[in-house]
């Protein structure tokens, strides 16, 4: 096990350094925010003055090493429109985002999860079919359009529930949280679900396919003809190793949540890092477009390695494997 980890470990610090690189090189290329952060009325001496103090008159190889050191010292830079540490304005809305994504992860696995178990035991029941017609649904559909719909629904016609904003929240160890109000909560309803639909579908069809595929497994038709009740083979045979390939899945689709809930954000006036790297990207604010791109990376190789660690304790072959190819 400490080979494995160790193995993994390298693998993600190489991972981390070479899109470091390619994220640099990919903003780098991408338009001159001197034209957009600098008046057309300036004078060439005041442009300059104005790129030197940026930095921007310097080689790309130079301006990334002296991001990479910054960097690992924990310094990404300061926006170029707030003039504020660029980690410092990404961590200030990090809380609304997580909250979100987290909310948005577990209604799609409470929902999902059982509705693809059901679909999966009962592949021709009328109610099946019907559960596989709403993940066609929430596949298809766009996100913003759902959304649209959701805020047409529930917040102008029937006036149910709130279409923007956060709400009133609580700190609880200095975040705030708004999931512990009721206030909180009535905003975080919409933007929840509208986030987790396109989830949800994907964990109905991929348990729905498990399923399925454990059912016709000869351990299953031992435990049945054994004698063991039908609910314990679901619970402790199929649901269980259905499980163990979902969660690879499972946890990169979390990081997902958090990475590109951009668009629900937008509609839902979420403040959130989604809406803050959109208005940055509006006006080409380097420094926070790339810390909000390496903070993503980071997020994405963490979760892997925690699931490649949950999948390895869950299936020990996936570590003997590796051992035995070493």
């Amino acid at each position: 096990m400490t080979a494995f980890l160790l193995r993994r470990l390298s693998q993600t610090v190489i991972t981390l350094l070479v899109m470091s690189v390619l994220v640099f090189v990919g903003i780098y290329m991408v338009g001159n925010p001197i034209d957009i952060l600098i008046s057309a009325s300036a004078t060439p001496a005041e442009r300059q003055q104005i790129i030197t103090a940026m930095g921007l008159d310097l080689p790309v190889w130079q301006q990334y090493w002296i991001f990479l050191k910054n960097a690992l010292a924990g310094d990404l830079g300061n926006s170029f429109v707030y003039n504020q540490p660029a980690i410092r304005l990404i961590l200030s809305r990090m809380p609304a985002t997580l909250e979100l994504a987290f909310s948005a992860f577990v209604i799609a696995l409470l929902i999902g999860i059982p509705l693809g178990l059901y679909a999966g035991l009962k592949p021709r029941a009328v109610g099946s079919r019907g559960v596989m017609v709403f993940s066609i649904l929430g596949f298809s559909l766009p996100t913003f359009w759902i959304g649209l719909m959701m805020i047409l629904v529930f917040s102008v016609y029937l006036g149910w529930l709130p279409a923007s904003g956060r709400g009133q929240t609580v700190n609880v160890l200095g975040v705030p949280l708004s999931i512990l109000t009721l206030d909180g909560l009535s905003h975080l309803v919409l933007p929840a679900l509208n986030l987790a639909l396109f989830k949800i579908s994907l964990v109905i069809r991929l348990t729905r396919a498990g399923v399925i595929e454990c059912m016709q497994m000869d351990y299953v038709r031992f435990a049945r003809a054994k004698g063991v009740p039908e609910a314990r083979i679901v619970l402790l045979h199929v649901l269980k190793n259905t499980l163990i390939p979902l969660i690879t899945v499972i946890g990169l689709e979390l990081g997902s949540l958090i990475a590109f809930a951009v668009v629900t954000e937008t509609i839902f006036a979420w403040p959130g890092m989604g809406k803050l790297i959109i208005d940055a990207i509006g006006v080409l604010d380097r420094p926070l477009i790339l810390a909000y791109l390496l903070m993503t990376v980071v997020m994405f190789t963490i979760i892997n390695l925690i699931v490649d660690i949950c999948y390895s304790l869950a299936d020990p072959r996936v570590r003997l494997g590796e051992d035995s190819r070493s």
